[in-house]
């Protein structure tokens, strides 16, 4: 099928939908009927959508672990145990599940069994089926969404849907790119089609279900304005399919002044954006991801980079923020480390909360530079479109116009290339084929000759190589020892 960002019509969603259930014997289970009537008998207290709208209405900024694991017994009680002290909870899913191999998902929950302990990196939703889904939805108390990294993610969307989950992660761009070397990005983007085309039926039956595009992307000296464009993107095409509730998430950086404008300037140009493209009665919201790079192994200081990422989501007023725990170094966290990490965001949260102190000037000035950027790109990728955002996102990574620092896709031109300024926001150092304005490539140069003097070494791909680092060494700007 040829790839628009027309909605998907009943008969070709149903026709595909055929295909989309028999890849493994679980989805056989699924009909949408049961779960809309399902999804309708949650109380409101497990709807992720009610949360996040109570959180925008008390200038609340909720928080939420990753977690995931094999079993089911055992991820319930994982969950349970990080209940009490969390806002919302996810599910994350496991890596075999997340590239369709659900064989070895199977091999790897009996491997678990027979362990007596999780053998894979999350919880492998599509072969633990409907019922078992259910049961863990059941078992808890609060809202639960479906973090991933799936380029197609259509039969764990049916699943977990059904299952009561109220909210699903990701995208085609931002769970294809920063994840995959060889998805071809019209494939992904129209597998993503699906996904949201299903959301926008259940809100079509009164089931409001979160669409959350994945903020972060390569996780790596993102600028702003590239995760900015991808989540704007993601968010034109679930509003398409007829999801209602969006929230577009960011990465932390560093640099409290970028930081704190990039979560601001998101939610105005989320509103410009989708306001332009004609929709309305949307809800929309945003998600702060504390620091996504290399951590310290030192807990101590890695505590540092948690609460300084609390402490920055308080400040920008993002909706949630995706907390990181004292053992981030060392691999798949244990239950008690990621309560720590959730005791010390929630302690800074409450500390900061209210406090507006990152107002001013500096911010002012970051926030406008980001909306010029991303109406530079976004007008690109409209263009190469022809009014049409799927076919100019397609084209504008051929292009190169859209390019991830440090993303493995082959879609992806890889020119574009971060560097931190002296202050530690993150510039561009080479813009690649990104159609910046000649004054802010003429500025993001000025940045750089600024840290260049300050360092007495000339602008190089050595500071990019010394800022991938440097946060895990103790320092947000990769300074020469």
């Amino acid at each position: 099928m040829e790839l628009t960002n027309r909605r998907l019509s009943r008969e070709a969603f149903a026709a595909e939908r055929d295909g989309v259930l028999s890849a493994w014997p679980t989805g056989r289970e699924i009909n949408f009927a049961d779960g809309v009537r399902y999804q309708t008998r949650l109380p409101d207290s497990k709807r992720f959508s009610a949360a996040l709208a109570a959180a925008d209405a008390n200038a609340k900024t909720l928080i939420q672990p990753r977690a995931g694991v094999a079993l089911l017994e055992e991820h319930i009680a994982l969950l349970k145990s990080l209940e009490d002290v969390c806002d919302v909870l996810p599910t994350t899913i496991d890596a075999y599940t997340r590239l369709n191999r659900y064989d070895e998902a199977a091999t790897g929950i009996a491997r678990s069994k027979a362990a007596g302990v999780s053998l894979l990196n999350g919880f492998p939703a599509v072969n633990h089926g409907l019922g078992a889904c259910r049961t863990l939805v059941e078992s808890l108390t609060k809202p639960v969404q479906v973090r991933h990294g799936t380029p197609d993610a259509r039969l764990l969307a049916e699943i977990t849907m059904a299952a009561g989950f109220t909210a699903f992660e990701g995208g085609g761009i931002s769970y294809n790119v920063p994840y995959s070397k060889r998805v071809p990005l019209e494939r992904s983007i129209r597998h993503w089609q699906y996904c949201d085309r299903l959301i926008g039926m259940y809100e079509e039956e009164g089931v409001r279900i979160n669409r959350e595009p994945f903020g972060p992307l390569s996780g790596t000296l993102v600028p702003p304005f590239v995760s900015h464009c991808v989540a704007l993107i993601e968010g034109l095409l679930a509003l398409e399919q007829g999801a209602k509730c969006i929230t577009l998430g960011y990465g932390q950086a560093g640099n409290l002044a970028q930081d704190v404008a990039a979560i601001r300037s998101l939610r105005e140009l989320g509103d410009e954006f989708f306001r332009a493209a004609g929709f309305e009665g949307y809800q929309l919201s945003t998600v702060f991801h504390q620091w996504m790079g290399g951590f310290p192994d030192n807990e101590s200081m890695a505590f540092s980079v948690i609460c300084w990422g609390a402490a920055t989501a308080a400040m920008a007023g993002a909706t949630k923020v995706i907390v990181k725990t004292p053992q981030e170094a060392a691999g798949v966290p244990t239950a008690a480390a990621n309560r720590q990490g959730l005791e010390a965001t929630t302690q800074t949260l409450n500390m900061v909360r209210g406090q507006n102190v990152a107002a001013g000037a500096q911010v002012e000035m970051e926030v406008e530079l980001i909306k010029r950027e991303v109406r530079a790109v976004m007008r690109k990728v409209f263009e190469l479109g022809r009014g049409d955002v799927a076919v100019g996102a397609v084209r504008a990574f051929e292009a190169g116009v859209m390019d991830i620092p440090f993303a493995p896709a082959a879609c992806n031109a890889g020119r574009l290339m971060p560097i931190r300024d002296n202050e530690g926001a993150v510039r561009i150092f080479d813009a690649g084929h990104t159609p910046l304005p000649d004054d802010v490539i003429q500025f993001h140069k000025d940045k750089i000759a600024e840290r260049a003097r300050a360092e007495q070494r000339p602008g190089s791909f050595h500071m990019v190589v010394d800022d991938i680092s440097a946060i895990s060494r103790g320092h947000l700007v990769g300074r020469p020892a």
